[in-house]
């Protein structure tokens, strides 16, 4: 398979594949990161919401309209409520069925998040109006295509960067039940054209980049 390589590189987007680091000055999210870990057990998420966090903060470097603690909490939360779900249908349902973007077990998840958020979320010092913020971008980040917010932008993108690292693509493979190849073409032909922000975009580049050369996808 002949590798057709994007514009980004590390050299010009300072990403995590990189070794980069945000440069902005964000507030501590301790508290939070402790009241969520119960609900990170599942579906890898102690270590997706990480580099989702991460990869938020280099957005925000570039995004200063942006709330950056609606975006990193709604990057850190989004996807806790996978722990309350059937956890037998998280890969028949939630990654290898037909619509598994809209899918029921999606659905749930969503909502769930939004119950956990409303759930831990007071005790962590945030008000009504913050925690509604924050459900607003957890209700529908996967089932509804349209973003409403720049928060909303940015945490969507964060959502899908770790998919064009190494350790995400990794996982999308085993998840979905597929070589790696395969899922190199969904990041190309789907993901890739429903990244939102220019930062964004230009970090899925280079990220995926690397993963093809790293990973051997013209092999693999």
């Amino acid at each position: 398979m002949t590798l057709s390589f994007y514009e980004h590189t590390f050299a010009d987007t300072p990403t995590l594949g990189g070794g980069a680091t945000p440069t902005g000055t964000y507030s501590n999210l301790d508290h939070v990161w402790q009241a969520a870990e119960p609900f990170m057990r599942t579906r890898m998420n102690d270590v997706h919401l990480p580099m989702t966090v991460m990869y938020a903060e280099f957005i925000l470097d570039t995004e200063p309209d942006a709330d950056p603690e609606v975006t990193r909490v709604a990057a850190l939360m989004h996807d806790v409520g996978w722990s309350r779900v059937d956890g037998d249908k998280i890969l028949t349902e939630g990654f290898r069925s037909d619509n598994f973007l809209t899918s029921d077990i999606r659905v749930e998840h969503e909502k769930h998040g939004c119950d956990i958020a409303r759930e831990i979320l007071p005790g962590c010092g945030y008000d009504d109006a913050f925690i509604t913020s924050i459900t607003d971008i957890i209700d529908g980040h996967d089932t509804r295509k349209q973003h409403h917010s720049l928060e909303d932008a940015i945490m969507r993108d964060s959502d899908r960067l770790w998919r064009f690292h190494p350790t995400g693509l990794g996982f999308s493979a085993e998840w979905f039940g597929q070589t790696p190849q395969w899922v190199l073409g969904d990041l190309t032909g789907r993901v890739m054209g429903e990244m939102i922000t220019p930062t964004g975009r230009a970090m899925a580049e280079a990220e995926l980049n690397s993963s093809m050369r790293i990973l051997r996808l013209d092999i693999l």
